[in-house]
């Protein structure tokens, strides 16, 4: 999977830059730990760190085509389809030294040029160099799966895998103003925004070229509305048939895969049509799916059901298991797993933001070392709500006809929101208008079909939402912890081609039974368990540990006793206080949406502050 980075200067000789090449190379050493390399020429240096996942010998980057004068590319990610593309190159004369898919992805570049983007299918962050037209590409995939961040300079750009490895060239500052707060506390995710001043994100499905004569951004890739004419249950057939095809394609590598397993739906489904490919030997052949989860020791016991969880996961989880004939792990943690420091310190350094879900993002970075001590790639449900409906603002009035983001509504409801009013932060940063402004750019986006109107509409909106902004928030968490821990996750439910198909079913059909996801529901009928199949969607497990919660509050007790706690430029010590005054219980329950992930992300917030050298510009 992989980490890369550079700096392309057209005034500048950048063979006498190696050192600051390296610098930045060395901050993103969890997402390669396999092997490294640096490339230069006058006015370029790539960089990249290795994972090695397909040809372990041949795929070393960065990596040059057969002359001195032509591309070179530092490439992250999985292309799925690049047998199929390797043969059709070949067929036009493009001899290959390696097995690998970066080398595809460098000829097909060659061979198409910028138009090579529309021909990948998979998750990709890449930059390639051309000395022939001086021309620096950065693209990123469709979904925006894998991260990748840029810095425009005077005469140039800097870039990066992640936010810390541009932060490491000595011409740029970690500064956070009010709008990068304001998108740090809003929940927004808007596409483009990297938080910090000076840097951007490339956009998902984007090209970015930069030259002597400055840049140009060009989509390639973008949902699009389309009339959807197959009935109901052919269109089950197509879902279940995508699913096959995807999921035995994303096998493909030449070391251990895997499967994340909670018991949910989404990654019941991915681990069945895992166990069933490779029992088939369509992709690697033989042996059990491995297969993991998480839990928490004495969750099931402690468990009270509520808004979001409506029961523990790993009685459904050992159930799949048991009916695909999956080799399961469960990994049990405890307070000390999730409170300690150094994890904590690993997640923060991890994503260069405070946190967001508090004890998810600690657990998971622990599940995901477990994982890598098994396997180096892993298949993920993730995306699967945010595709077929499985949310509970989805299906919740008041969230569907509402004038903001679907998701602000547990949000609100769960206490996050007022969490932030109680301290004062929601007004003083101004989020009522941020989220509004926010919402209205993300409604004028939306394609849309010239008849259709009503429910119908509005779903499509909901959904080009979560599609679009909520979704890139968890994507975003789940491949920053999982390659702080080394550890590839593909995510099946972001390929392209069953996002297209499934985006343009109307809602109708996704909802045919009253129920969430539906459609997903139906095509993995006979696959799965009923039990799982008619269960109520869960979101990933959080601790219900009242231990945990006294935990957190001491942290931030002890946070703002410190006069020069970065935090309380955000708020004062007597607004805080009124979180804590509240009653023991009231910060049980975990999540995005929790009033206890905003006492979280307060007390990270002075750590990854000092931890990132930030400053904050009000």
């Amino acid at each position: 999977m992989c980490g890369l980075a550079g700096w392309l200067s057209f005034q500048r000789d950048m063979t006498q830059h190696t050192s600051t090449a390296e610098r930045m190379n060395a901050t993103l050493e969890c997402r390669g730990p396999d092997s490294h390399g640096v490339w230069t020429s006058e006015h370029v240096l790539l960089t990249h760190r290795r994972l090695a996942v397909i040809d372990l010998e041949g795929g070393k980057q960065p990596m040059a085509a057969d002359d001195a004068d032509a591309p070179v590319i530092t490439y992250t990610g999985e292309t799925y389809n690049y047998r199929e593309l390797r043969e059709e190159l070949r067929a036009l004369g493009h001899a290959f030294r390696t097995d690998s898919d970066t080398e595809v992805v460098l000829r097909a570049y060659q061979e198409w040029g910028p138009g090579f983007a529309e021909r990948l299918t998979g998750i990709y962050a890449l930059a390639v160099w051309d000395p022939r037209t001086e021309e620096l590409l950065l693209v990123r995939d469709r979904m925006g799966v894998k991260p990748l961040y840029y810095w425009p300079t005077d005469d140039g750009v800097l870039f990066g895998s992640e936010p810390k490895a541009i932060l490491a060239h000595p011409d740029t500052e970690a500064v956070v103003d009010a709008e990068g707060l304001r998108e740090i506390f809003g929940i927004v995710k808007t596409p483009g925004h990297a938080i910090f001043r000076g840097m951007h994100e490339v956009k998902p499905g984007t090209l970015l070229r930069f030259s002597r004569s400055g840049s140009e951004e060009t989509r390639y890739w973008r949902l699009t509305a389309r009339e959807h004419t197959d009935d109901l249950d052919t269109t089950i057939a197509r879902v279940r048939s995508l699913l096959e095809q995807i999921v035995a394609e994303q096998l493909v590598a030449d070391v251990t895969v895997g499967t994340l397993l909670s018991g949910g739906l989404d990654s019941s489904a991915i681990t069945a049509l895992a166990a069933r490919a490779l029992a088939g030997g369509e992709s690697g052949g033989g042996g059990p799916v491995l297969a993991f989860s998480v839990d928490f020791k004495g969750h099931g016991e402690r468990f009270k059901a509520n808004v979001q969880w409506a029961d523990p996961d790993t009685p459904f989880a050992v159930e799949v298991a048991r009916h695909v004939g999956a080799e399961h792990i469960v990994v049990e943690l405890d307070n000390a797993d999730v409170l300690d420091q150094g994890v904590r310190d690993d997640v923060l350094r991890a994503q260069d933001l405070p946190v967001s879900t508090g004890d998810m993002e600690y657990s998971l970075l622990v599940l995901c070392r477990a994982l890598k001590e098994r396997m180096t790639v892993a298949l993920s449900g993730e995306a699967a709500d945010e595709l077929f409906g499985g949310y509970t603002w989805f299906h919740d009035r008041e969230a569907v006809e509402g004038d903001t983001f679907p998701w602000h509504h547990p949000f609100e409801k769960a206490g996050g929101i007022g969490a932030l009013r109680t301290i004062g932060l929601w007004g003083r940063l101004g989020l009522t208008d941020y989220v509004k402004r926010r919402y209205a750019e993300a409604l004028e986006e939306v394609p849309r079909l010239p008849r259709e109107s009503g429910q119908r509409e509005r779903m499509r909106e909901v959904t080009y939402l979560n599609l679009t902004r909520w979704e890139n928030f968890l994507l975003d968490r789940k491949d920053r912890i999982s390659m702080a821990a080394a550890l590839e996750v593909r995510v099946p439910f972001t390929d392209h081609r069953l996002v297209e198909y499934v985006y343009n079913t109307p809602w109708e059909m996704k909802s045919f039974d009253g129920r969430e996801k539906s459609l997903l529901r139906a095509a993995m009928r006979g696959v799965l368990p009923d039990a799982v199949l008619d269960r109520k969607k869960n979101p990933y497990p959080s601790t219900q540990d009242g231990g945990y919660e006294r935990a957190v509050r001491e942290r931030v007790e002890a946070a703002i006793a410190d006069d020069d706690a970065p935090v309380l430029r955000l708020a004062s010590r007597e607004e805080i206080r009124r979180l804590l005054d509240a009653p023991e219980g009231t910060y049980s329950m975990g999540g995005p949406w929790s009033a206890r992930a905003v006492l979280e992300r307060l007390v990270e917030f002075n750590n990854w502050v000092r931890m990132h050298d930030v400053r904050i510009d009000l």
